[in-house]
């Protein structure tokens, strides 16, 4: 590309008449624009009623004029058939019509933007609702292997049951220890007080003297 831009240059052209080609490109762009506007607002003016009430009043003015004014100062003539008046009309038609046309052209070429652009938003609009209607179906499906309300409640309370029941397990096992604590002990405090009993009895008890001795 840039092989081909340097062939097009020319050498034996003054650089600044190179540079006025893209200058007048650049303004005959924006006069084409500035007429656009132009002949749209030429043509938005003849589509109002007070473009109508104007074109008619001139009308009466150049009728009533050339028939009641004295004739030095009567510019058409009424005998001929107002041709003056004729041709200043056919003159407005005749231009107005290619300016409503201008304007109507660039009028379907904003209309053709605005189409072009409404196809894409409606583009993006319908890829987005399609991203989320599968989206809210992903969803669904991992909803699906998701706990529900009723299995939680049950699971938890068979955790309750398990941990009541554990708790109760316990407390039976801790009074059977204590039971066998308390018995043990009384065990021992009963063999503990004969034996008890029998040193008493023996430390009480006199001695024998021997006859011998």
């Amino acid at each position: 590309m840039a092989r081909a831009n340097k062939s097009e240059l020319r050498l034996d052209t003054p650089k600044g008449l190179r540079t006025t080609n893209l200058v007048g490109r650049k303004r005959n762009g924006r006069s084409n624009d500035r007429f656009g506007r132009f002949t749209e607002a030429i043509a938005r003016g003849m589509g109002t009623p007070w473009f109508l009430l104007g074109l008619s009043a001139l009308v009466v003015f150049w009728v009533g004029w050339n028939t009641l004014s004295p004739e030095g100062l009567r510019f058409d003539s009424i005998e001929l058939g107002f041709i003056a008046l004729t041709l200043v009309l056919s003159l407005q038609a005749s231009y107005a019509a290619p300016l409503i046309l201008l304007a109507q052209n660039r009028q379907d070429d904003r209309d053709r933007v605005q189409f072009e652009q409404d196809r894409q938003r409606a583009e993006r609009n319908l890829a987005d609702t399609e991203y989320l209607a599968r989206e809210v179906v992903a969803l669904r499906l991992g909803m699906k292997d998701l706990a529900s309300k009723d299995f939680l409640r049950a699971e938890l309370r068979a955790l309750l049951d398990n941990l009541d029941q554990r708790d109760e397990q316990e407390r039976r096992e801790r009074e059977a220890a204590r039971d066998r604590d308390s018995r043990e002990l009384e065990s021992r405090e009963r063999e503990a007080s004969p034996r008890d009993s029998r040193g008493t009895a023996e430390r009480t008890a006199p001695h024998e003297v021997h006859p011998f001795d």
